[in-house]
């Protein structure tokens, strides 16, 4: 079998992460992050909802990393981001980031919102 490195053409895309921290767009980031194609910013978690409804337009779904395990999006943010027209996957933030770096290779518009892990990941 034949494996190809994937090619981000110079997009942010999520390099590893651990307990507390993201690297992501060639810098590592403490907490939590918000990363689309054009770079990564910090991120103010579940309460933080108006960067994510600016995607609007933007992005066709968004991943919401939920930190190291699968949980529900709170209601509010899921109900705001579908009424914004953003769609919604809530998943554990491995999972966010690997699903992102793979759309992001396909040139898909997608962005992530991730919570750090709290133990050892990529």
């Amino acid at each position: 079998m034949r494996l190809n490195e994937a090619s981000f053409g110079g997009a942010a895309a999520v390099e590893g992460y651990g307990p507390g921290f993201f690297r992501a767009g060639g810098a590592v980031w403490q907490g939590a992050i918000l990363i689309r194609p054009e770079g990564v910013t910090p991120w103010g978690g579940l309460d933080d909802a108006a960067p994510l409804l600016a995607l609007a337009g933007q992005v066709d779904v968004l991943f919401l990393g939920l930190g190291s395990e699968v949980a529900h999006a709170p209601r509010a943010l899921r109900e705001a981001l579908e009424a914004a027209g953003v769609g919604l996957e809530p998943m554990s933030s491995p999972a966010a980031a690997r699903t992102y770096n793979v759309l992001l290779s396909e040139g898909r518009r997608i962005a992530a919102a991730m919570l750090p892990v709290t133990t050892t990941g990529a």
